[in-house]
């Protein structure tokens, strides 16, 4: 079987969301809605501003009425209070924030003014019509779409929609998603390790992760190396939205869950042209999807962060997935060509990527080192300073 190539497959995991998205909804305060997916769009209710209003600390006039002449001050106008009409041939003292009075159209900002006697002030330099104003629906307008259906929800998003007057949203229901370790050299941390055991990282690292996505994450164990009781397992997850395991997809005589799926279940694609991760299986169990990412760390964490995740996103109906990338001038030498598409950990210095001398997909400490991850297309080498993509780490975890 040839190697999938990793665009392939992300459409292909892309296609497999969209056809079962998660369209139910709940209703939650702004508290409690950081990091959830928008299940309808919010639609502004008012307008923003609501009123005209000064955008500095001075002095607002009307200028077409003004000629040069110092003018009186006739009011006080502080943010929060409902101003009197603008009285002809006046100014009002303003404040940032405060309500324009009627008839007035320009404010001159506090700098640029100077006091009087007798509550007079001069204007010392030329003013334009509507300086320093914020109109009435700068911001938005009553009726308009401010965020669609599917975006996720962050301080600036909630911060918008309470500007707005919400104090709940609609939005899509948690995943409810699986985990499942395989293999049985895993341990849990805080046991004694016996001969031949490993401390079980995936677990801590996806559960983790999982919750930052908004899911609602189901434990379920460590499985040992036994196809009838992989069955077991899977069969008593048909409630979950996704089962996500770890280790059991390559070929060896103990990779039980591709064999359990191949036989049992619904194989949608296995074995892509990346590394680490090649060993990469998707498909169904009694209708549940099931994401068997591989064992090592550093390829669960590659495997996940560049497709489980933008899957699970589209199934909740987010419409950019993807990790915002950018380009960056490699700070080594890639003279080898390789026939897959290569992820390598990586940080920033002297606006370089630098990458950590040890690439090997059974170590997590070069991902804790890096700022992200560069990415090396297959078949190409790269002198020193050539352009290449970088994912930020932050783009990836959140």
């Amino acid at each position: 079987m040839s190697l999938l190539p990793v665009e392939q497959a992300l459409q292909r995991l892309l296609a497999l969301a969209q056809a079962s998205p998660i369209r139910e909804q709940e209703i939650v305060t702004l508290a409690a809605a950081d990091g959830r997916v928008l299940a309808t769009d919010l639609v502004a209710g008012l307008d923003l501003p609501p009123w005209p209003n000064s955008a500095m600390d001075g002095y607002a006039l009307r200028l077409a009425d003004w000629r040069g002449e110092p003018l009186p001050v006739t009011q006080r106008i502080l943010a929060g209070q409902a101003p009197e009409p603008l009285q002809l041939g006046t100014c009002a003292r303003i404040f940032t924030g405060a309500p324009m009075p009627a008839g007035a159209d320009t404010v001159e900002m506090q700098e640029n003014v100077e006091l009087l006697e007798e509550g007079r002030v001069q204007f010392q330099e030329p003013l334009e019509a509507g300086q320093n104003v914020r109109p009435q629906g700068q911001e938005t307008r009553v009726g308009e779409v401010v965020l669609g259906a599917g975006t996720r929800l962050g301080p600036v998003e909630l911060g918008l929609a309470a500007s707005l007057g919400c104090a709940v949203l609609a939005v899509r229901r948690r995943p409810r998603v699986a985990v499942l370790s395989t293999g049985d050299e895993l341990i849990e941390p805080g046991r004694p390790l016996g001969p031949g055991q490993i401390y079980n990282s995936n677990r801590s690292l996806l559960c983790v992760w999982l919750q930052r996505l908004g899911c609602d994450v189901r434990d379920a164990g460590i499985l040992p190396d036994d196809a009838q009781r992989t069955r077991d397992a899977l069969a008593a997850l048909s409630d979950a939205d996704l089962i996500l395991s770890t280790g059991g997809v390559s070929v060896g005589e103990a990779d039980y869950l591709g064999q359990v799926l191949r036989e049992d279940g619904e194989l949608a694609l296995w074995k892509l042209a990346i590394k680490p991760g090649k060993p990469l299986t998707c498909g169904h169990f009694r209708g549940v999807p099931v994401l068997g990412l591989p064992g090592n760390p550093a390829s669960t964490l590659v495997t996940f962060a560049l497709l489980a995740r933008p899957y699970l996103l589209r199934r909740l109906g987010v419409p950019r997935v993807e990790p915002l990338a950018f380009e960056v001038p490699a700070g080594f030498a890639w003279p080898r060509p390789g026939k897959r598409r290569e992820y390598l950990r990586a940080r920033l210095e002297n606006g370089r990527a630098v990458l950590h001398p040890n690439q090997s997909s059974g170590v997590l400490r070069s991902a804790a080192w890096a700022d992200g991850l560069v990415e090396v297309l297959e078949e190409r080498t790269y002198a020193e300073g050539e352009a290449l993509r970088f994912i930020p780490m932050s783009e990836l975890l959140g």
